[in-house]
Order: C-alpha cells, then structure tokens, then sequence
C-alpha cells in the first residue's frame, strides 16, 4: 500500500472550483491510484472549495478573496488541512517540495505570476491557463528552457497538436490546423450580431464551459489566443498556423508535417480526456469517458473562418506579429470586455471594438521584462475600462 502511494503523482491544482478544476477534480476521483491532491486554490468560491478540501484532503488550500478566509479556516481547523489567503500564497503553494505536477487552471492574468514560481521551482506544469503564454510566452518557455520544465497543454487543440506529435518531435511541422466549433453564432453577419444578447452568447453549442471562455468562444477571442498559445508552445509563426471551423467538434487539430501529411487527433468534445493526457503523460491510462462511433457523425465538414465578422481572431493574429506587449494589452482589454458584456454594459460588437483600441493605444515595449508585462496589463485594463464608458 506504501509503495502505491509513493507511485501517485501528486498535484497542485490552481483554480479547484471553476470548470477545467472541476473536471481534473472528476479525473482524480477516477484514477486514486495515481493521483494525490496536494494543494486547491479558489477565488472566492469557499463552499465549493470547503467541499473539496474535505473530499480530497490536501496538504494546503488557498482562497484568493482575503475577506472568505476567516470562514474557509474555521470550516477546514479540524480537517489538519492548511489554509493561507491572498494571491501572492498562490505563488508560494506551488513551491511546496512534495508536489510533482501543478495544474493552472485559472482564469485569465491572474495564472502568470504563479506559473512562473511552479516553473522556477522546477514544478512540471499543465496547462489551462491560455493567458500565460498569451500575455508572456516568449519570458514564460525561456524560463522552461532555463530550468528545463515540461509544460504540458491542456486545451483540446494544444493537446491534439501534442498528441500528434507523439514520436513526430524530431520531425519538421510546416503547419497546424487549430479547428473551431464557430460557436453559437457560426455564419451570423455583423448587422445580426448587433443584436446578441448574453443568453445567447452562453449557449455554445458542443461545449460546457466557464462564462468567460463560453464569452471568448462565442467572439472567436477564445480561438485567438489560442493561436497565439499555439506559436510558444510549438516554436511557430503566425503563416504556419491557420484556423478552420469544425462544427461537429471531433476533429480537435490537426498537425501538417513537410512532407505533405497530416495527423488528426479525435473524439468527442470532452475535456476531461485533455486534462487526463495532460496529468498522466507520458502514458495514457484506462477510462470510463464516452466512445466515439463514427456512425453517429457519418458527415465531418469544415468552413473557413470570419476573420472579418469576428474581428478578435484577425486581432489576434496582428498581436502575435507585433510580438512584444500587443498580446499582453489584447488580453488585459478583452478580460474587461468581457466582463463587461456578461455584466450587460457593452454590446457583442464592442467587445471587439474596445480591444482594438486598446491595443493601439496601449504602450508598446518590444522587448518586455515580467515588470513591463504587468504595468503593460494596467495600462490596457485602465483604457479599456475607460471606453466602456
């Protein structure tokens, strides 16, 4: 039984209570023999993470939202379960010595300054956390380099390109294909996008997701910054990754090697078989997941992507050519945008609109340091903030 245990890999999972922690939470429950949480973290959802803590009986948990610690010690006191508060305690939970792989499942900006520490304390990493690489991927893979940190992708189109690539890393890549459902409002002109409600937006039509992500999806902004994660991940530029919708979703990427063939990764739109590669690399263990039967999807189509209707992909694409802190200012904007839409301030359209002015009005530094990178992230957050108005 000893031995067991000392053979699960044990895990730090930032960001316990939203959907992708949820889902790697389901993973474990599944596989016992293999996993051990060590550390959970949360923003401010203390009911759920007291529900956890107490389920899965961490090392350490930490709650973001200072104001729900004194609740969050007082439920966990009898448990001999550690409790710390603050966003700078995430920095330091994931130092912990005992922890083998930490899982950044957080949302949005707030996933940078914790990687980074993970990284610098040699923590193998899988990722949720698309910003990280979007707001700083060229600081984030030399650190990996520098302390030779596997980062291994958790989004389905990442884990698809990775899962390709599998005995493939030798070889050349002359392009990706990052597939897109379209979201729900896959062929819709701007004229009838004028008038999207928030409702509507949340009714993604494959996947089960955060707001924030479903919003993303919805404005094609999801997709973005994927391809901008795409290029740190794989070492690519902005010609060698292309975006092509995919509406049934079973296709997750595909990878075109320089001799002319391609390797697709499929299945049915599930995270949790992402997140299960992720954490289990390099194996692939038993699970219980849905099959795919290709007699229920006997027609796979494809359709070019509206750059031009959904202008945050076309966004996207001109923040990866400037490099520097264009993609970091894009992603400040649309994480206020986004908000702002789900808080009914803003319509569908500005979404876009605002993040476009904002990267241009924002300061540009095209050699950042991680201090750049913050204050680069205040700045756009104050302009977009102003905008909206």
């Amino acid at each position: 039984m000893r031995e067991e245990i000392k053979k699960r890999k044990k895990i730090a999972l930032l960001g316990s209570t939203g959907s992708i922690g949820t889902q790697v939470l389901e993973v474990v429950r599944q596989n016992t023999d293999k996993f051990e949480i060590c550390v959970l973290t949360a923003h401010s959802n203390d009911q759920l993470l007291i529900k956890q803590a107490i389920e899965f009986q961490p090392n350490t948990v930490v709650i973001v939202d200072e104001n729900k610690y004194d609740f969050l010690s007082n439920e966990l006191w009898n448990h001999d379960i550690k409790t710390y508060a603050g966003e700078e305690s995430l920095s330091q939970v994931v130092q912990m010595e005992e922890i083998d792989l930490v899982v950044t499942a957080l949302v949005g900006y707030a996933g940078l300054k914790p990687t980074i520490a993970a990284i610098e304390a040699k923590k193998a990493i899988a990722l949720a956390n698309k910003e990280t690489l979007v707001v700083a991927g060229e600081l984030i893979t030399k650190l990996a380099e520098q302390h030779q940190v596997p980062i291994y992708p958790v989004d389905s189109e990442h884990s698809a390109i990775f899962q390709c690539m599998a005995g493939e890393f030798h070889n050349k890549i002359e392009k990706i294909y990052l597939t897109a459902s379209g979201g729900p409002f896959r062929g819709w002109s701007a004229e009838k996008l004028a008038g999207v409600t928030k409702a509507q937006a949340l009714k993604h039509p494959n996947w089960e997701m955060g707001a924030k992500i479903t919003i993303d999806s919805a404005t094609l902004m999801n997709k973005g910054l994927e391809v901008i994660e795409a290029k740190w991940l794989f070492a690519l530029n902005s010609s060698q990754i292309d975006v092509i919708v995919h509406p049934q979703s079973i296709i997750h990427s595909i990878v075109q090697f320089e001799d002319g063939s391609m390797k697709a990764q499929m299945g049915l739109p599930d995270m949790k078989l992402p997140i299960q590669y992720a954490m289990s690399y390099p194996d692939r263990i038993y699970s219980e997941f849905p099959r795919f039967n290709f007699l229920d999807y006997p027609t796979l189509s494809f359709e070019k992507a509206d750059a031009k209707t959904f202008k945050n992909l076309s966004l996207a694409y001109q923040a990866l050519d400037l490099g520097g802190t264009a993609a970091c200012a894009l992603n400040a904007a649309n994480e206020i945008t986004n908000a702002a839409f789900l808080n009914e301030q803003i319509s569908f359209l500005q979404i876009a609109e605002i993040n476009e002015k904002t990267m241009r009005q924002t300061d540009f530094i095209a050699k950042p340091t991680i201090n750049d990178y913050v204050d680069c992230n205040l700045e756009a957050r104050a302009i977009a903030t102003s905008l909206l108005k």
